[in-house]
């Protein structure tokens, strides 16, 4: 079983698998970050990657373990520290209160489909109706102006719930 520190830093490390960074170059990164934060789960938590101290701390941390092609941060030539991609898509896709990591986007152009760990199981869901009985429905031959009536949803709420049971199963 998964637990949700670990799905929420698993979204970041696919990031940068998707940029063909191999994981193995980040493993030091994490075993650093989780020593100096003392958190089982440094990226779960926004003051460790997206405050001013956050990003320092991200800046040492490739240093000291030699991240220089597989960037978690980029210094500009004022000297700011800005998230580099992978990172920077991780933070648009995980909302935070009082910096913990309490839902997450699982597709960045479907906004309105979250995973939220309280909320319809953990499963992805567009307010707290899961996707997946969404398209099932649709799939079954229900308008989707019913389905939209029937859960109190829009229809674009309905139209991005089955779009991302779609691209899901693609």
């Amino acid at each position: 079983m998964t637990t949700w520190g670990e799905f929420v830093e698993t979204r970041l490390l696919a990031g940068y698998r998707d940029a063909g960074v191999p994981i193995i170059n980040l493993r030091p990164a994490m075993a650093r970050l989780r020593a100096e934060t003392r958190s089982r789960y440094p990226l779960a938590q926004s003051a460790n990657f997206v405050t001013p101290h956050g990003k320092e701390l991200l800046q040492r941390v490739q240093e000291q373990v030699g991240l220089q092609s597989e960037l978690l941060l980029v210094v500009l030539r004022s000297g700011q520290l800005v998230m580099a991609d992978p990172v920077e898509s991780f933070v648009n896709a995980v909302e935070f209160d009082k910096g913990t990591a309490v839902r997450m986007r699982p597709d960045p152009g479907l906004p309105e489909v979250k995973i939220d760990p309280l909320r319809a199981f953990g499963e992805p869901a567009v307010r707290s109706v899961p996707t997946e009985v969404i398209a099932e429905q649709v799939r079954a031959g229900d308008p989707e102006e019913l389905i939209s009536e029937l859960y109190e949803l829009s229809l674009d709420q309905v139209h991005a719930a089955v779009l991302f049971e779609k691209r899901r199963s693609a």
